[in-house]
């Protein structure tokens, strides 16, 4: 027993005071309203609007520089989605970009009188996404720093004068008499008597949650709220931004209005009425049905469309001892104004609640009666296209109803996301890196038109990057609707990524993701992949990913644009290689950059002379091996002697016209900081590890060596070769995230494959990436 009495009072003092609140007085109220106006005086626009930026945070632009930004940024969806939540739902930059600029124009008020409709196929988790976000709305809205008040008056029957004193006396005598049998002693009747006095209220609630700001009559409440604000620095937005406009415009509820003008009537003070006048916090409940609505399409109409309180209604009509002042009615619709009205699904039932709400959405009001019923709330809905049908045949409704798409995911690292948040973080560690990040490439490439007009204007010629992208550029447009500008791009494709075209990549994603592997799908197929290939003594490569697509289910490989999966394997390919071709080769910062500038001072001598380079002040002799040994690394082993030449005369030409007389007399620039060293300085180091990897191909004890790497066998190998693989280890771990394991097993991959001979006669990668410094005028015809 003493136990049971331990806990519940603990629970009484873990309770929050907060949800218990008794209603306040209204001058109490308004001193609430003067602490914290912005709080107080949000409709369901305002709050709904603070309640998705308040757990989204602020967008994160990786490119906050670039003049062409569209502020496609990425939010953190997981507060508002996945935490808490038995299902978790999962937006990609797409969708929480789309989300952000509709609670954006909310606020702004140019989207209000509309219903809201996430459209979506089957299995993109549409129902998943508004469970959950009523969830969250409903928790944000409750808590105390977030509330909103309503109105609720409290009468008091003897302020009312129902009955005097005489009569009451003469009453209580006769009941006495009446009822002696019961003995009634005198506490009692006195007891009676009291109750009918002091102490005693009929408390009256606003059934559509009204702010009880709106009780002050509408032509006195721009000017009481000036002189109530008159120091607060809330009171210029508070008269003038387009989201506190409603304060001004909207009525109270019939209800309130009649019951004012009746009490008014009886006390001919508005003073004395704004004493009955209390105000509570607005309670969502969405399982009561206060403030949250939600209807699925088989949950039947309710019958009784006009709802009233007859207990209520007689305490009223005693009260004013008029039975027609005050009509307490109300629908249904009341219980959710100034909150949230949704629609799981339009069909069945739900397609007959919509066509409901087109007076209501369009005017604002709602008949109950002959009484008209204000109706503020954000109507919600999702569906499937196919149900899109029933909602355009009636195409007066039609501009008010806004789409909103949701679509199977596009972005990339959502994709990825999910598979870590159903099967676990640890998933990655099975993997190599990027091959789990090229399975979700895979999945997303069905849900993708194989056309794109957008990156046909962009990319005329997709050809020139094939060791990165498929024909069609899927790979290119997942990394944009991932938010991700590609370093590979060539300098004049990244100029021309403008804001106008990335608007229009974007607004393509609203024509995608209805097709392909469905979410559900993906999931699925990621399981029978991960269970085929995933073991303890071996990560998960892209040989395994491909067997898959190409043997074990070679159906799947179907759905996706013919040459993709090739593509994909092509870009895994050449970027692993160029990865181990990094962490392989090192060099000499100093000597390369000495052998750069004695380069550019010698191209305006002939051969045969000598000269003190004015730069690194080392005696040159100039001759024609000289200059072949560096034109070699700068253009390639196979530069044939005419082309040397030339590139050595554009040099020559660009060092006289710009680098010394503009770049370092005129500007006062160093020699490595001008265009043209830095252009000879990133060929210099391209070819560099170019050639990185050639003296270990032939060389079989590398390869073992690399196997028997962090083994007592490894001990026995060569010092020299034990140096360059446990460099190699090292850098792959270091600079590209792989495990030990995991970087033996991609240089095994890549030296197994041969790739280094695969992509000898590939071109490779474009001379100044997008980012990089600007190439120099003088070499731009000789590219890599």
């Amino acid at each position: 027993m003493e136990n049971i009495e331990k806990a519940l009072q603990k629970i009484e003092r873990s309770m929050d005071g907060w949800e218990q609140r008794a209603p306040i007085p209204f001058d109490e109220f308004l001193k609430v309203f003067t602490d914290k106006p912005k709080m107080v005086i949000r409709n369901i626009f305002h709050l709904f609007h603070d309640m998705i930026k308040g757990y989204l945070k602020e967008g994160k632009d990786e490119y906050p520089d670039d003049p062409e930004s569209i502020h496609y940024v990425y939010y953190d969806c997981r507060q508002l989605f996945v935490d808490e939540s038995d299902h978790p739902f999962f937006a990609d930059r797409l969708f929480a970009n789309r989300l952000v600029a509709l609670v954006e124009a909310l606020l702004r008020g140019s989207q209000q009188n509309k219903i809201y409709i996430f459209e979506g196929p089957p299995g993109s988790g549409k129902s998943t996404f508004l469970n959950n976000l009523l969830m969250k709305f409903e928790k944000y809205a409750n808590l105390e720093e977030n509330a909103r008040y309503e109105i609720i008056w409290r009468v008091s029957r003897q302020q009312m004068a129902t009955f005097d004193n005489h009569e009451v006396n003469n009453f209580l005598d006769k009941l006495s008499s009446l009822l002696d049998e019961y003995e009634l002693d005198q506490n009692q009747v006195l007891e009676a008597k009291n109750s009918l006095f002091a102490g005693e209220y009929v408390e009256i609630p606003c059934p559509s949650h009204d702010n009880p700001l709106l009780i002050i009559p509408k032509q006195y409440r721009r000017q009481f709220l000036k002189d109530l604000l008159e120091n607060n620095p809330m009171k210029g937005k508070v008269l003038t931004k387009k989201q506190y406009e409603w304060i001004f415009k909207k009525n109270p509820c019939t209800i309130c209005s009649s019951l004012y003008q009746a009490l008014l009537a009886r006390t001919n003070s508005p003073s004395e009425v704004f004493r009955m006048v209390h105000a509570r916090p607005y309670r969502f409940n969405r399982r009561m049905g206060e403030g949250i609505s939600v209807f699925t399409p088989g949950d039947k109409p309710i019958q009784r469309f006009v709802m009233s309180n007859e207990m209520l209604q007689g305490r009223i009509n005693g009260l004013l001892r008029d039975s027609n002042a005050v009509k307490y009615l109300f629908s249904n619709y009341a219980k959710t104004n100034n909150g949230i009205y949704a629609l799981m699904d339009i069909k069945s039932h739900n397609v007959d609640r919509l066509i409901e709400l087109h007076n209501i959405i369009s005017e604002g009001v709602h008949k109950v009666e002959e009484l008209e019923e204000n109706v503020d709330s954000l109507f919600l809905a999702v569906m499937n296209p196919e149900d899109k049908k029933d909602a355009q045949l009636f195409q007066s409704f039609s501009d008010r109803i806004e789409y909103i798409k949701i679509s199977y995911v596009l972005d990339l690292n959502t994709e990825v996301e999910i598979y870590r948040n159903v099967f676990g973080s640890h998933v990655e560690d099975a993997f190599l890196p990027k091959v789990l990040h090229n399975f979700a490439r895979f999945i997303i490439s069905s849900r993708l038109n194989t056309k794109s007009e957008a990156m046909r204007e962009w990319i005329d010629d997709p050809a020139r990057y094939s060791l990165y992208c498929d024909e069609n550029q899927q790979l290119l447009k997942m990394e944009i609707y991932t938010g991700y500008i590609p370093p590979w791009l060539m300098e004049e494709d990244r100029k021309k990524l403008t804001a106008k075209i990335r608007s229009k990549i974007i607004a393509e994603s609203e024509n995608e993701g209805d097709q392909g592997f469905s979410g559900r799908d993906s999931i699925k197929i990621f399981n029978e992949f991960y269970s085929t290939y995933a073991r303890k003594d071996k990560l998960i490569n892209m040989a395994d990913l491909k067997a898959f697509f190409t043997k074990v289910y070679p159906e799947f490989a179907t759905m996706i644009p013919s040459g993709f999966l090739d593509s994909l394997m092509r870009m895994y390919d050449y970027t692993v290689l160029q990865a181990v071709k990094e962490s392989l080769y090192y060099y000499n910062e100093e000597q390369i950059s000495k052998e750069i500038q004695n380069y550019i001072f010698a191209v305006s001598f002939e051969p045969g002379a000598s000269a003190i380079c004015m730069f690194t002040k080392e005696k040159l002799e100039i001759s024609e091996p000289f200059f072949e040994a560096i034109e070699y690394r700068l253009l390639g082993g196979g530069a044939e002697q005419e082309k040397r030449l030339a590139f050595r005369r554009a040099t020559q030409r660009e060092y006289t016209s710009e680098t010394l007389t503009q770049e370092i007399m005129a500007e006062g620039r160093k020699m490595s900081e001008t265009k043209l060293y830095n252009d000879l300085h990133g060929r210099y180091i391209h070819n560099l590890k170019e050639k990185a990897l050639d003296p270990f191909l032939e060389n079989e004890n590398f390869r073992r060596a690399i196997k028997d790497y962090s083994r007592e066998a490894f001990k026995t190998y060569d010092k020299r070769i034990r140096s360059d693989v446990a460099f190699l280890i090292n850098n792959l771990c270091k600079k590209f995230s792989y495990t030990q394991n995991g970087a033996k097993d991609v240089c095994i991959y890549v030296i197994d494959n041969d790739l280094a001979r695969k992509f000898t006669a590939s071109p490779p990668e474009p001379p100044v990436a997008a980012g990089e410094a600007e190439e120099s005028d003088a070499v731009k015809d000789y590219p890599l």
